[in-house]
């Protein structure tokens, strides 16, 4: 990682430690404090500074606002994780399996609560517009969240239909952290809108190789289980085309294994990853992830801003495309 991010994200997190969300009842908040230091990227406040010191050079002043959007985001995946059924978040128990479903809705709902809370400390002239930005964004990511789970129960999904929806879940709170940093950097609509593109597409292509790591990443490195959507039978991006791709006897297959309910799931990874090595479904996604980061740098490029402003924000955008977990 670059070391000017590696310094801004220590900063980020070392802020994070200083939140104080509250001690009794313990059950509400030691949730709250152990998927915060569960760790992660620190994507979201970093896109955040980042966009915002494309301008300033003062970010630190904005970072109460930029945590906002991490408490927002770690409350939606304590959520996720419940409707996911998920086991681990990072490599470790998720707040719901750890504690129970209850528990991780409550604490959640503090979480929310507490990202108003932050919010609130935009300079009084902006908080109208950044609070109706943010009800915006985090009303369709639950739009994104209910089209996922409307799509456990299709048999078949389109992809023009997976990549709005992806949109909207993860594409849509990038697109607002970017959009915010240049409204906290006090730059008109268009710039704002610029950085909106940028974030949106960062997005996509960000969940796309999320869909990617899930099946071909390194399960020492990758923090959850590999395979978890193949088990799930997520309609992820490499499912949806493996369908579109496949001959009768593979999508003959693919539906097999999609409707059964007892089996081992090695086995089933395993059988389904070899259909996607037999398509070329890897090579294909790595295609469609490199169209949308560069969608995303061709915003970038439109920005009125000196280059060697810009420079932070390609090296953190390239870094994202070439991890590994």
């Amino acid at each position: 990682m670059n070391p000017q991010i590696l310094e801004l994200t220590k900063s980020i997190n070392l802020e994070i430690d200083k939140l104080n969300f509250g001690k009794v009842p313990s059950e509400l908040y030691d949730p709250i404090y152990y998927i915060l230091n569960l760790g992660g990227k620190r994507l979201r406040p970093l896109l955040v500074l980042l966009s915002y010191e494309l301008f300033k050079d003062d970010a630190s002043t904005i970072m109460p606002a930029a945590l906002a959007v991490e408490i927002f985001h770690n409350f939606t995946l304590m959520h996720d994780d419940i409707m996911d059924s998920a086991p681990l978040r990072r490599g470790k128990s998720t707040v719901h399996e750890k504690w129970n479903e209850n528990i991780a809705i409550l604490s959640g709902d503090v979480m929310l609560v507490k990202a108003y809370e932050l919010l609130y400390t935009v300079p009084d002239n902006y908080v109208k517009q950044a609070l109706m930005k943010f009800n915006d964004c985090a009303t369709q990511v639950c739009e994104g969240q209910q089209k996922d789970m409307n799509f456990e129960n299709l048999s078949r999904v389109m992809e023009e239909e997976y990549l709005e929806m992806i949109r909207q879940k993860t594409g849509i709170l990038l697109g607002f952290c970017s959009e915010f940093g240049g409204l906290l950097a006090e730059k008109g609509q268009e710039t704002q809108h610029l950085l909106k593109e940028f974030g949106i597409y960062l997005g996509i292509g960000f969940q796309l190789k999320d869909d990617l790591l899930d099946v071909y990443a390194d399960k020492d490195t990758f923090g959850k289980q590999v395979g978890g959507d193949i088990i799930a039978n997520k309609k992820t991006y490499l499912l949806i085309k493996a369908m579109e791709q496949a001959n009768n006897y593979q999508l003959s297959e693919l539906e097999a294994w999609l409707h059964k309910i007892d089996f081992d799931k090695s086995e089933k990874i395993s059988a389904i990853k070899n259909i996607y090595d037999d398509l070329n479904i890897k090579s294909i996604t790595e295609n469609k992830i490199s169209e949308y980061f560069q969608l995303g740098f061709n915003a970038v490029n439109k920005l009125n801003t000196p280059k060697h402003r810009k420079d932070k924000l390609t090296t953190f955008t390239e870094d994202l495309i070439n991890r590994v977990k």
